[in-house]
């Protein structure tokens, strides 16, 4: 018998045809339409917000939270300390006042003889903002103009790196094998004073100094986790 003599038959494979045909359709929007998402998701992760440059010898003001002395750190110790003035790159916040800088010792010297005081060098690796967002930095001790009886560093900064804390509190710049000397750097009538008595670095919490940012680093524009 020829099929084609039978009209249902005929029916019934062109309503197949379109039953294949339309759900090759279906399968292609669908693919497509994942694909597109995918795509999507990945520039979406790519592109994120807009960061900011914060650029290397910017200089931050911070406060310090856990007391410092040469007596009884060792190196490793951690210790917190909070920004005072909140940076700006491009106009635009990305650290606010309130935010915790991560350091730790990197150099003790305790104080001995007479002539030898105490000295703590120290270095900083991280910044937690308000909102939960912790990045990685890489920051020094910089040099400060000058510093009062009660350990608070004071004056214009200078961008000098590789200061450290000496007995009194007081900032010296341009330290030999890791040893704060006498008459280097700004501060050092202060520091030329008190390495004759041979005290401890002793540095109270609420301490003011400056740390200066050794590299480069890009931040987003700072959102409270409201």
């Amino acid at each position: 018998m020829r099929y084609d003599a039978v009209p249902w038959v005929s029916e019934i494979e062109v309503m197949m045809k379109t039953r294949s045909i339309t759900a090759l359709v279906l399968l292609t929007i669908l693919v497509m339409t994942n694909a597109g998402s995918h795509i999507s998701a990945q520039t979406k992760r790519k592109t994120g917000p807009p960061k900011y440059a914060v650029a290397a010898n910017t200089v931050l003001r911070l406060r310090l939270n856990d007391p410092l002395t040469s007596k009884k750190a060792k190196v490793g110790d951690q210790f917190r300390s909070t920004v005072v003035d909140p940076v700006y790159a491009k106009g635009i916040q990305v650290i606010p006042a309130g935010s915790i800088v991560t350091g730790h010792i990197t150099h003790v010297v305790r104080a001995s003889r007479k002539s030898n005081a105490g000295s703590l060098n120290v270095a900083f690796t991280a910044v937690h903002l308000p909102n939960d967002k912790t990045y990685a930095l890489n920051g020094s001790l910089a040099q400060s103009g000058s510093a009062d009886n009660e350990g608070e560093v004071k004056g214009k900064s200078s961008k000098k790196r590789n200061a450290a804390f000496i007995a009194g509190g007081a900032v010296v710049g341009g330290l030999i094998n890791g040893v704060a000397g006498a008459g280097i750097g700004a501060g050092a009538g202060i520091g030329a004073a008190l390495l004759g008595k041979g005290k401890e670095a002793e540095v109270k919490s609420g301490t003011e100094y400056n740390m200066i940012i050794n590299r480069s680093l890009l931040l987003p524009e700072y959102k409270s986790a409201d």
